[in-house]
C-alpha cells in the first residue's frame, strides 16, 4: 500500500511515546480521519487500471483491497481510503476519467467511533464481544490459563521489536504426544476482528470442554497453539496513534519510515513474486531479509521446533470473506490441491450453515493475487500440508472497521469452520 493522510515521514516518525503516557483513545489523531472517505471502484479496462495506478502515485491513497496499487487488474473490486484534503480532487479526477465509484464510508472518523457501538470499553474488563487493547489481551492470556489450568497453558515464544512479550496459548488436554494445529491472529495491525476471534476460540474451546462432544474430542486428541496477537507493536499503534496502521514498528536503517509487513517477511519465495516492495515507506515492504523481524523469527522458530506435531496452520486476516490456501507465490497448484479444495469447501459450508455468510475459497494467487513471503506458503513449504488463510468479515461495507455488534456472529460461524478443519486433521493427517 501507499501511505495515506499524513506524509510518510510524519506518519512513520521514529520518535516513540512511552505507552504509559498514551491514553488509548483516537482523540490524539482523530483530525487525520475527519471527513476522510473510503471509495470503491471496479476498473473496466486497462486504461482505467493504469489511471488508478497513476492516481496512486500522485495522491496519498491507502489501499484496503488489494494491498497496493500494482495488484489492480480489470474487473477487480478496489477499495481505498483518501484523506479529507484530497478526496474532492480524487473524485474529480475519477469523474474526468469516466471511472464510476461508490463511497463506502463518508467520514472515516465517524466510522471508527461507530465501530465501538457508541461507547468505548474504557473499563479494565476484558470482553469477548468487544475489541480489547493489548494490555487487556496480555492480562487475559494469564487469566485464562489460570482459570483452565488443565486445558490452557501460556508460553512466551519471543519478544517484539519493542520488547513486548509474545504470548502463545497451548490449548488441549495434557496427554501423550498429539497432533497439533497452529493458529495466529493479528499479523496486520488494523484487522481487529482477527485477534477477537483467537480470544473467542480459546474461551469457547476451554469452556465447552466436557459439554460439547466435538470440542471435547478435539481437545482430547489435538493441541491448538494459539497466538492471539502476532503483530503486537503494530496493534498497540493502531489503538493509540493510527487506526489504519498495518505493519510492525521496526526501524529501518535507510529511512525514517517505520515498519515491515510481517506477511511478506517469511522465507517463502521471499521478495520474488507479485508486487514486491523494497521501499520501507510502502505498506507491503518485505523487510531487509527473510525473517529479519523479531516477530517473524519467533513464530518461524517455534513452528520449526514443533514440526513433528504441527499438522495444520491457520492464520486469520480481514477482510473479504475468503478461505485461501497455497500457493500465493506461484500459479502452480499445490501437490495436494484437490484435497485442500475439499477441506476448504467443507469448512466454508460449515461456516455458512449458521447465518448464510458466503465465503469464496481457493489458492490465494488465483483467487486474489500473487504474493511472496507469506506465512501460509512458508508453513506449507515446511511440510505443513494443511495451511489456510481466513479472510474474515466483511466484504467491504465496514472493511477494517467491523462493528463490535458483529464480533459474536463472526466468531461463532468461524468456529464452525475451524472445527471442520480440525476434525479432518484428526481423521486424515499423518
Amino acid at each position: 500500500m501507499t501511505d495515506s493522510i499524513c506524509s510518510r515521514e510524519t506518519r512513520n516518525m521514529k520518535s516513540m511515546v512511552p505507552l504509559g503516557l498514551i491514553v488509548a483513545t483516537f482523540a490524539l489523531t482523530s483530525s487525520i480521519f475527519d471527513s476522510a472517505k473510503v471509495f470503491r471502484v471496479k476498473p473496466q479496462n486497462e486504461k482505467q487500471v493504469n489511471f488508478l495506478k497513476y492516481l496512486a502515485r500522485i495522491k496519498q491513497l491507502d489501499f484496503w483491497h488489494p494491498d497496493s496499487a500494482p495488484y489492480i487488474v480489470t474487473q477487480m473490486q478496489v477499495d481505498f481510503h483518501v484523506g479529507a484534503h484530497q478526496s474532492r480532487s480524487v473524485q474529480t479526477l475519477m469523474e474526468k476519467n469516466e471511472i464510476q465509484y461508490e463511497i463506502l464510508l463518508h467520514n472515516l472518523q465517524e466510522e471508527i467511533e461507530k465501530q465501538f457501538d457508541g461507547k468505548r470499553n474504557f473499563t479494565g474488563r476484558h470482553s469477548y464481544t468487544k475489541y480489547n487493547d493489548w494490555d487487556k489481551i496480555a492480562a487475559w492470556t494469564a487469566r485464562i490459563a489460570k482459570i483452565y489450568p488443565k486445558l490452557v497453558s501460556r508460553i512466551q515464544i519471543g519478544n517484539t521489536f519493542e520488547k513486548q512479550p509474545m504470548y502463545l496459548l497451548k490449548v488441549g488436554k495434557e496427554s501423550v504426544r498429539k497432533k497439533a494445529i497452529f493458529m495466529d491472529c493479528g499479523i496486520h495491525a488494523r484487522e481487529w476482528i482477527s485477534p477477537a476471534f483467537c480470544q473467542w476460540f480459546v474461551k469457547q474451546a476451554a469452556s465447552t470442554y466436557g459439554k460439547d462432544k466435538i470440542m471435547t474430542h478435539l481437545l482430547d486428541s489435538l493441541n491448538f497453539y494459539v497466538l492471539p496477537v502476532f503483530n503486537i507493536d503494530g496493534y498497540v499503534w493502531s489503538w493509540t496513534q493510527d487506526r489504519m496502521w498495518r505493519k510492525n514498528r521496526s526501524k529501518n536503517s535507510t529511512t525514517n519510515c517505520i515498519g515491515t509487513d510481517l506477511n511478506r517477511n517469511f522465507a517463502a519465495a521471499w521478495g520474488t513474486t507479485g508486487f514486491i516492495s523494497d521501499d520501507p515507506c510502502d505498506e507491503t515492504y518485505y523487510g531487509p531479509a527473510p525473517e529479519s523481524e523479531d516477530e517473524t523469527k519467533a513464530v518461524a522458530t517455534f513452528i520449526r521446533n514443533h514440526l513433528s506435531s504441527i499438522k495444520a496452520y491457520l492464520t486469520f486476516h480481514a477482510y473479504s470473506q475468503m478461505l485461501l490456501f497455497p500457493y500465493g507465490y506461484t500459479f502452480h497448484k499445490a501437490p495436494n490441491h484437490n484435497e485442500l479444495t475439499e477441506v476448504a469447501k467443507a469448512a466454508v459450508e460449515a461456516l455458512s450453515s449458521l447465518y448464510g455468510t458466503k465465503y469464496e475459497y481457493g489458492p490465494s494467487a488465483t483467487l486474489i493475487y500473487p504474493t511472496s513471503g507469506s506465512s501460509v506458503d512458508w508453513a506449507y513449504d515446511q511440510g505443513i500440508k494443511y495451511s489456510f488463510v481466513f479472510e474474515l468479515r466483511d466484504k467491504g461495507r465496514y472493511g477494517f472497521l467491523l462493528p463490535e455488534s458483529k464480533i459474536k456472529s463472526t466468531c461463532k460461524e468461524t468456529m464452525l469452520a475451524v472445527k471442520s478443519i480440525a476434525n479432518y486433521i484428526l481423521s486424515y493427517a499423518s
